[in-house]
């Protein structure tokens, strides 16, 4: 059985059915794409029991001839780092998609770009031939062009493009980097797992330059420092399911690419570009939480925030250790489930308020109750209170990086304290205080938005307190990486 063949075209199947729908049919197509939605999720946790924990192997693996003459092959696998993406893509896009049932105008292409899209993320977790990874990593690029610049906000065509363009520039260097490796193997190939054994061949001088090909591409996605200023754009301009999805696995796709290209087959290059990564994570780390305490716009603030949150990411895998990585990847989990959570419970107040000027409100706890106590939870969440999923991802990130980065990583606690400050000011300003007669007659969550974001809560709080069934997917193939590292 074809499983992860079956989780990745699911949407696609369904986008060609959607395509080929009347456009006036705008419940059939809603119900389709919820289904593809659903079936490719149920479709990923039939992983979770077949997924052999204690090998640090690809397993899954489907292996068929695409190009024989330029031995291109499709290679599709997961292991310990790639289970964990590919279930969060999955379960945050069935999320979105319930999130999306409100948009009201030219249905038919909304949901044809969102399904493709999912096609998209789910082949870069799963792919293991470059090009492959490259087509997958492009298929990207459209679907979310299209998506902001159609359904956005007043200035979308403007975010649309710059988020096209920093990405497009990313992927020309990735492009060179992956014809280097290619005409410097023995045979030719583009098979990553072949790349990975064959790095003790590359000269360091070599490693360097295609490592930084590789590093502009992924640097441009995470986002890092200075590559970070699409981001904020793109997220205020973006619908707010477009929003969910852009922060819970897009960003992913850069850390996964420096953890299985960048490190997995230039380790001399990673090595060189250590001392400026950890550099890069501190400035994202405290740089971003500043920002973020700067704005009066709630989904800019949001969004500013995931500047910090990758950073703790970077932080965990300039650590090159078993914990860093285990940290880095349960931090790109739960940020996926607590900023999805953020940027939904943004939207419902903007579908009611028209605005999110967080000065604009206050008092809203006793009008608005169940959103108020599900936005406060995720705002913890996402400051790191023990108890949720944020804070032990956080504290795994610091404890692996400490050993080899003690003033770095000090200097990075800085972010959880301004996190803090500029969520709590958040929470103050909204909930608290003297109600805003404004909004006295604001109703609370409906049914569809209970719905998308009751699941994220209750995945919030559980791996807050029961961490382990998340990690123990990861362990083995964490400690195989950290070990690969001066080999």
């Amino acid at each position: 059985m074809y499983l992860l063949s079956l989780i990745t075209f699911t949407p696609l199947i369904a986008a060609m059915i959607v395509l080929c729908l009347p456009k006036e049919k705008e419940k059939v197509i809603q119900i389709v794409s919820l289904a593809a939605g659903a079936v490719s999720f149920a479709f990923s946790l039939l992983l979770l029991p077949a997924f052999d924990k204690h090998t640090p192997a690809m397993q899954f693996i489907e292996r068929f001839p695409w190009i024989p003459s330029l031995d291109v092959n499709y290679i599709m696998g997961i292991d310990g780092l790639s289970l964990p993406l590919v279930i969060l893509t999955t379960f945050m896009t069935l999320l979105a998609l319930i999130g999306s049932l409100g948009i009201k105008e030219r249905i038919k292409e909304y949901f044809f770009w969102f399904l493709v899209l999912e096609t998209g993320m789910l082949g870069v977790f799963e792919a293991l031939d470059l090009v492959l990874f490259y087509f997958f990593w492009e298929l990207t690029l459209v679907p979310m062009y299209f998506l902001i610049g159609i359904w956005g906000g007043p200035k979308k065509e403007f975010a649309a493009i710059k988020f096209f363009l920093y990405t497009l520039s990313g992927s020309v260097f990735m492009l060179l980097a992956i014809l280097a490796l290619y005409f410097n193997s023995t045979p030719n190939t583009f098979d990553m797992m072949a790349l990975m054994n064959a790095h003790s061949l590359w000269s360091p001088r070599f490693q360097i330059l295609v490592f930084l090909g590789f590093y502009l591409a992924f640097a441009i996605k995470v986002p890092a420092f200075p590559f970070h200023t699409w981001l904020p754009l793109a997220h205020v301009e973006a619908p707010t399911a477009v929003s969910v999805i852009l922060a819970a696995v897009l960003l992913k796709m850069g850390v996964y690419g420096l953890l299985r290209i960048s490190y997995g087959m230039l380790p001399a290059g990673f090595e060189w570009f250590l001392p400026m990564l950890i550099v890069i994570a501190v400035v994202n780390i405290v740089y971003g939480a500043l920002c973020a305490m700067a704005q009066t716009d709630m989904k800019k603030m949001v969004a500013y925030s995931s500047v910090n949150h990758m950073g703790y990411c970077l932080l965990g895998v300039a650590g090159v250790s078993a914990t860093g990585f285990s940290g880095a990847v349960l931090q790109m989990v739960n940020h996926g489930i607590i900023t999805g959570s953020l940027f939904l419970l943004v939207g419902v107040i903007y579908d009611r308020a028209h605005t999110r000027d967080i000065s604009a409100f206050g008092g809203l706890a006793a009008r608005v109750p169940v959103y108020a106590a599900l936005m406060s939870l995720a705002c913890f969440a996402s400051l790191g209170l023990p108890g949720l999923a944020g804070f032990i991802s956080e504290f795994l990130c610091f404890l692996g990086a400490f050993p080899r980065w003690k003033v770095y990583t000090a200097i990075g606690v800085l972010g959880i304290l301004t996190t803090a400050a500029f969520f709590l000011r958040m929470i103050e300003k909204v909930f608290l205080g003297p109600m805003n007669n404004k909004w006295t007659g604001m109703s609370d969550m409906n049914a569809r938005e209970l719905a998308s974001v009751v699941p994220l809560t209750v995945v919030t709080v559980a791996l807050g307190f029961w961490p382990r069934w998340a990690l123990d997917f990861m362990n083995a193939t964490m400690i195989h990486m950290a070990g690969l590292f001066n080999k």
